[in-house]
């Protein structure tokens, strides 16, 4: 496949997924290369890394071995891949994942405003 090709068609799906977190997080923007030091592929929601992936092939094991290092190199304390799949063009179609902890970290975040039997919030 083309290089030039790939290249398009990952700008894009970056693009879409801004598109949509702009909603949200009207400072969010692709973020430029960074090299070595990579901080993933969206910057403009705080204290997170976003690495975006659009193709054929799903490598998830890969794809969060990337997320780990983006994160170190960020300084982030959330993190997320977002999947483009095949055939779709809005932001609000990808899929979304994360490690577990992340996971926990942030229903933790979300849940802390009641107080309730039916969780732990804390380990």
């Amino acid at each position: 496949m083309n290089p030039s090709y790939n290249k398009a068609k990952g700008r894009s799906a970056e693009n879409r997924i801004v598109e949509y977190l702009k909603t949200w997080w009207p400072l969010a923007e692709r973020r430029r290369l960074t090299g070595a030091k990579d901080r993933g592929d969206v910057t403009g929601v705080p204290r997170t890394v976003i690495e975006v992936k659009s193709g054929a092939s799903i490598t998830l094991p890969q794809w969060l071995k990337e997320l780990d290092a983006e994160m170190i190199n960020d300084n982030a304390d959330y993190g997320f891949v977002a999947i483009k799949p095949k055939g779709k063009t809005q932001g609000d179609d990808y899929f979304i994942v994360t490690r577990p902890d992340i996971m926990i970290k942030l229903l933790n975040k979300a849940l802390n405003h009641h107080n309730c039997e039916c969780c732990t919030l804390e380990p």
